[in-house]
């Protein structure tokens, strides 16, 4: 009688909506297992790309002695080799397989943010869609913009700082391959997550839990609660801490930016 019903009416039945996310997940699952694929074939280039910032070439610091020679200053950085090593019999292979996932999840990630709204669309209503459609851009443009920091800034130059500091000239350092990948894509995962911090505050402010006047006036603890995640989230260095404090804080004063632009915006609609 209720299944009956349902059908009548247009609406789903919750059996319905499981076949319809088990449905999705498999095509999530095979466009990401395809992704994988063709990223372990390519294996060449792929390391190529995620190894380049342990170079001393890498374009980071070309683009820092480009920058500083341009001001008048004579800077060169300093050539050093760091070799990479494998220590186990599977780690080589384990390795390309892992990341293949990961860059494979990485480039499906637009499809899969499309599979789940239009799953989830059905539940919302016109204003809402369009609202979610630029939560969602935002939440992946800024993910990509952590990436990009992490790739570009914050790894190369913690990578250097750490390869090549010794407490004795007579101890070398080798890092292991696994080292380099764990370390490479924690620091990419979590500079993604960090970027969203100025969309969170603007969801918190929608809900009126916190305003422009409370992040300003709790600018001094926020930038010890910032240090202090920035000392959890790298590597254990004085270097990196810093090197990861500044964008951090940098996040804290673009989210007061955005929550003074939606009070802005929602003094304007009740003036209106």
């Amino acid at each position: 009688m209720s299944s009956n019903d349902d059908s009548s009416s247009g609406m789903m039945t919750f059996g319905g909506h499981l076949e319809v996310l088990r449905k999705m997940l498999f095509r999530i699952l095979f466009v990401v297992g395809a992704l994988a694929v063709v990223v372990f074939c390519f294996k060449e280039e792929t390391f190529s790309i995620l190894l380049a910032p342990r170079h001393c070439g890498f374009v980071t610091f070309r683009w820092i002695e480009s920058l500083l020679n341009g001001m008048g200053w004579q800077f060169h950085f300093d050539e050093y080799n760091i070799p990479l090593i494998n220590t186990e019999l599977s780690a080589q292979f384990m390795t390309h397989v892992s990341t293949s996932f990961y860059l494979g999840l990485l480039l499906a990630s637009p499809y899969i943010v499309f599979e789940l709204f239009r799953f989830i669309s059905p539940a919302l209503y016109e204003s809402e869609k369009k609202y979610s459609y630029l939560v969602t851009a935002v939440i992946y443009v800024m993910f990509i913009l952590g990436l990009l920091m992490s790739y570009f800034i914050l790894f190369p130059i913690s990578f250097r700082f750490l390869a090549t500091y010794q407490v004795d000239p007579s101890i070398s350092n080798t890092i292991t391959l696994d080292s380099y990948i764990t370390t490479f894509t924690t620091l990419s995962f979590v500079m993604g997550i960090v970027f969203q911090l100025p969309l969170f505050a603007f969801i918190l402010g929608k809900m009126g839990f916190i305003d422009a006047a409370l992040l300003r006036r709790y600018r001094k603890y926020a930038l010890v609660i910032i240090m202090i995640l920035a000392a959890i989230i790298t590597p254990p260095d004085i270097f990196t801490l810093v090197l990861v404090t500044f964008p951090l804080y940098g996040l804290y004063e673009l989210s007061i930016v955005v929550l003074k632009g939606l009070e802005k915006r929602q003094t304007a609609a009740e003036n209106e």
